[in-house]
């Protein structure tokens, strides 16, 4: 079993400097394997990312989102599309390769596009399908809504090997403890880490049945 992350850079025609977000894009997409073995982007503003571990395809999901709207670049956001199945063929670029977790990656992006989503998700388990796109429809209302700073405290999460604190996160973003807690409140962390732990969970349930 893998996973594969298919997306599309929302509103990247309207920025002049593509660099803005390609750049950081690029360094977060480096953090999960080469290029173009495990990841690529094409036609300038579209993406493929190869997770090997499928439990944790949807903290990567929400790596890219998070980097995506933490930046200071207007009306920026992400489409995300994750396939989980089997893989049956390794080419030398992620785009060669092939199997159960790319078709179903290609399939919930055509099904996200039409239905104005930003966020789903295809596995080979229809019953978790219908289960995980309605929590992450649900999830959206609150992602697609971040500001910038809210964004920020929640990547520095979504990245990190472990837990991090908000003692922690003040250091980092060289902020006072109080304003840390703000901005956590308003991206909902504690939720949307539930979610991300609950995703995983199910995933892990599903491949040892």
């Amino acid at each position: 079993m893998t996973s594969v992350i298919l997306g599309d850079i929302i509103n990247s025609r309207k920025v002049v400097d593509a660099g803005e977000w390609l750049y950081p894009l690029k360094r977060l997409l480096e953090h999960y394997g080469k290029e173009p073995a495990v990841w690529t982007i094409e036609r300038g503003d579209t993406f493929q990312l190869e997770v090997a571990d499928p439990s944790t395809a949807l903290k990567a999901a929400l790596s890219i989102k998070s980097l995506i709207k933490s930046l200071e670049v207007n009306h920026l956001d992400v489409r995300l599309a994750i396939g989980i199945g089997k893989k049956s063929f390794q080419g030398s670029r992620i785009s060669e390769s092939n199997g159960e977790a790319f078709v179903n990656c290609g399939d919930a992006f055509e099904e996200m596009k039409q239905s104005k989503q930003n966020l789903a998700i295809k596995t080979p388990w229809q019953d978790l399908d219908r289960e995980m796109n309605l929590i992450l429809r649900l999830g959206s209302l609150v992602m697609d809504k971040w500001t910038a700073s809210s964004a920020e405290v929640m990547y520095l999460q979504f990245i990190a090997e472990k837990k991090i604190g908000q003692k922690e996160l003040t250091q980092l973003l060289h902020i006072n403890q109080s304003s840390v807690s703000e901005r956590l409140t308003r991206a909902h962390s504690d939720e949307i880490t539930e979610l991300e732990q609950y995703f995983r969970d199910r995933i892990k349930q599903k491949i040892e049945e």
